[in-house]
């Protein structure tokens, strides 16, 4: 894939990926295949059925977790729009805007989340569901909205954490029904 996002060995290849059945076989393939990114670090865990276009401007770091839908946006195209109108004068630009990606160690991002170029995202930092991510992400924190703001930070979640529990299912209807009366 390195170079050419639209050359028939990586066409295929994303075919192939996305005709994978289940998160964790994705996650085999890409370690199988871990030199299409950049860098892949240990221990991560990919859900998405679509690879990004240009995986070579991603590095991942160890324990990341990518649940489903997220996308990973490496480049734009408005260079071909100011190119094709007529406020530059007759002047070209470079039709495609490049950036690289880079996750840290302990990420977990939520579904349907957008990295956009030229993001930089720390350690120890949560992502939530929707986000877009269009500047740098300090370590240690939770983030979320459109566009991604802090919203909390990963030592406030780990003690909240310390005292949840699973209950049982007829446990927790009752107690989400009695948190929901109306």
């Amino acid at each position: 894939m390195k170079g050419n996002g639209n050359n028939f060995n990586t066409l295929f290849r994303k075919l192939v990926f996305f005709c994978i059945p289940t998160s964790g076989l994705r996650t085999k393939y890409l370690y199988r295949h871990r030199a299409l990114f950049h860098h892949l670090g240990e221990k991560c865990f990919w859900q998405p059925r679509i690879l990004p276009s240009d995986l070579e401007y991603i590095s991942i770091g160890n324990n990341v977790k990518v649940a489903s839908n997220v996308s990973f946006v490496n480049h734009d195209i408005i260079g071909y729009m100011l190119n094709d109108s007529s406020l530059m004068n007759g002047i070209k630009v470079e039709s495609t805007y490049w950036g690289c990606i880079e996750i840290g160690n302990n990420v977990m991002i939520g579904a349907r989340v957008m990295i956009m170029p030229n993001v930089k995202i720390g350690n120890n930092v949560i992502i939530a569901a929707g986000s877009i991510v269009t500047k740098d992400i300090e370590d240690n924190t939770i983030v979320g909205g459109v566009p991604a703001r802090p919203i909390g930070n990963i030592y406030d979640l780990i003690e909240k954490r310390k005292y949840v529990t699973r209950l049982p299912l007829t446990e927790a209807w009752a107690q989400f029904e009695n948190e929901h009366k109306k």
